[in-house]
């Protein structure tokens, strides 16, 4: 469905845009130099995101986490591993720290195989990183090749292919989908002003990533986030403030705590110890 991949990872060009190729109005640096070409009448496919422009502050690094070594493995390539083996999966996107697109293509080329992975500059919040990789895919949902997009946290080493396939499926079936994990024995900091969780009958969940949507509700809910200066946590934030349509939903999807962020530097070694467990 998608052009052919060399075999390589490719930056998308950063030269000066085509005249002819009309600018996204928040990232023309980019995707204003994006070439789609006409793609055949197939079956849709799912457009997979990982975002990888955090920093290394709390997990003790001088570099961006996403760089570190993961069992001889950058820490980023685990994602982008898992994201080139879902079945179904069509453009895979990295999105980067301002700067780094070098190094991160460096980390990637050994693992990425046969196929292209594009990478893109990201913004100074989360949510302006995905509207940054949700630019870029526009082209691809508008002629229909894209029908569902997950967004992931690079940080995020052991979600593997089975559950972004998971989600996506979800996604499909009712508009959106987020893993879940319990989260037994949390107090409540003010017991005087809210009920304590953990009490009877409370049941509390941390969501993770990867999280995924229906393509053409979601770029439509970054829209009207942005125009509303909306600036939300997680990409179901705004999708759940936002999307059109009353019959979209946001389902849950049991995951669970191996699925672990790399926030500190003990996490580095429980994702190592979790990893060669498998």
């Amino acid at each position: 469905m998608f052009p052919p991949a060399p075999r390589r990872v490719t930056a998308v060009k950063t030269t000066a845009p085509d005249p002819g190729v009309a600018a996204a109005p928040r990232y023309p640096r980019d995707v204003a130099t994006l070439s789609t070409p006409a793609l055949p009448d197939r079956r849709a496919q799912a457009a997979i995101v990982v975002l990888g422009a955090g920093s290394g502050t709390r997990v003790g690094a001088e570099v961006n986490k996403v760089l570190l070594p993961l069992r001889d493995v950058p820490l980023l390539a685990w994602s982008v591993r898992a994201a080139l083996e879902v079945p179904d999966a069509g453009p895979v996107v990295v999105v980067c720290r301002a700067g780094e697109r070098d190094e991160v293509a460096t980390a990637l080329t050994p693992y990425v195989g046969e196929r292209e992975v594009l990478l893109i500059d990201g913004g100074a919040t989360r949510q302006a990183s995905e509207q940054a990789a949700l630019d870029l895919l526009a082209p691809y949902v508008a002629d229909g090749a894209v029908d569902v997009v997950a967004i992931h946290d690079g940080a995020r080493p052991l979600a593997d292919a089975a559950l972004f396939a998971r989600v996506l499926a979800t996604a499909r079936a009712y508009g959106g989908a987020v893993p879940t994990v319990d989260l037994p024995g949390l107090l409540s900091r003010d017991p005087a002003s809210a009920p304590a969780p953990g009490g009877p009958g409370t049941r509390l969940v941390g969501v993770q990533t990867p999280q995924a949507f229906r393509a053409a509700p979601l770029l439509a809910a970054y829209a009207a986030a942005s125009a509303a200066g909306f600036d939300g946590t997680d990409t179901a934030a705004a999708f759940a403030r936002f999307a059109p349509g009353p019959d979209l939903q946001v389902r849950a999807v049991p995951a669970g705590p191996a699925n672990l962020k790399v926030t500190f530097p003990e996490d580095l070694a429980l994702a190592a110890a979790l990893l060669a467990g498998r």
